[in-house]
This record gives structure tokens, sequence and C-alpha cells, in this order.
């Protein structure tokens, strides 16, 4: 069971990281003026949208730039807290995992829902949101599982608990 915790903990490690690096260098460049961005920056993200065929970014519908918007203003911060959680081991990380998890696929249900309805999205651009799918679920599940094993004792529990007495 430590292989599969560790193995979910890195899964969701990385999609933390992707995302607090993701989200001020690329993801904001929906929302926020090009010249804001040095010509790098500029120069992948233009190719990231030829490359993938994401029409959606390329001439984002206001939807989505509401979307950028929470992802920056919610999705970034938590990121940041998620990893150093976990790579900190903090106990409250299981609820910046299951709060990252949870906005990602509520964001990914309204993608989806844009690129399968409108039939415009490639199959390497599905193919790249599927694998967010797999971080977003693992988030979830770190979050539910980690604080469900915390909520029960490791060893047998007494039928009556000793209670302190008040002073």
């Amino acid at each position: 069971m430590a292989v599969v915790s560790a193995a979910v903990d890195a899964v969701v490690a990385l999609f933390s990281l992707t995302m607090a690096v993701a989200a001020p260098l690329f993801d904001s460049q929906v929302v926020l003026p090009a010249n804001l961005y040095p010509a790098p920056l500029v120069g992948i993200f233009r190719w990231f949208v030829a490359e993938f065929g994401h029409y959606v970014v390329a001439d984002p519908p206001p939807f989505f730039r509401g979307l950028v918007w929470i992802d920056l203003a919610f999705l970034w911060p938590v990121s940041v807290a998620n990893l150093y959680g976990i790579l900190a081991r903090r106990r409250w990380s299981a609820a910046t995992s299951l709060m990252a998890g949870v906005h990602m696929l509520t964001y990914l249900s309204a993608m989806f829902g844009e690129m399968l309805g409108s039939g415009r999205a490639t199959r390497k651009l599905l193919q790249l949101y599927a694998l967010f799918v797999v971080f977003a679920i693992a988030s979830v599940l770190r979050g539910l599982c980690w604080c469900s094993t915390q909520a029960t004792p490791a060893g047998p529990s007494p039928a009556h608990p000793a209670r302190k007495k008040r002073v």
C-alpha cells in the first residue's frame, strides 16, 4: 500500500508542479496582453497552440477566459501549496489535493463539453486533456483516501475511551 501511496503522491506532485509553472507562464497569456511576456514564452505558447490544434486557446471564448481567471486566482495558489504540502509531508495536503482535483475535473468537464460538442478538437489535444483527467482523479483519490486513513485509528480502539478530567 505504501508503494501505491508514494506513486499517487508523485503523480499529484507532478500535476501540482505543472500547474504551478504553467498557470502564470502560459495560461495567463490567454487573458493578459502578449507584450507582458518575454518573446521565448510567447513563442512556446504559439507553438503549443499550433502543435496541439488548440482552437479554444487560439480564439478563446468568454467562458474559457473565465476558467483561466479562476485557474489563476484559485488553482495556481492551491497547486503551489499542494506541492509544498506533499514534499513536506503536511497533513493538510490531502485537503489541497482534493481541492485541486475537484477544481480540475470541473474545468475539464467544461473543456471536454466544448471540444467534443464542437467536433473541432484534434486527437492530440484530446489525449493531452485525458492526461489531466488522470492527474485530477489521482488528486481527488489522494485527498479522499489520505483523509480516511488519518481518521481511523491504527490500533484497536477501547470500548469506552478515557475522559480527561476538567480542571
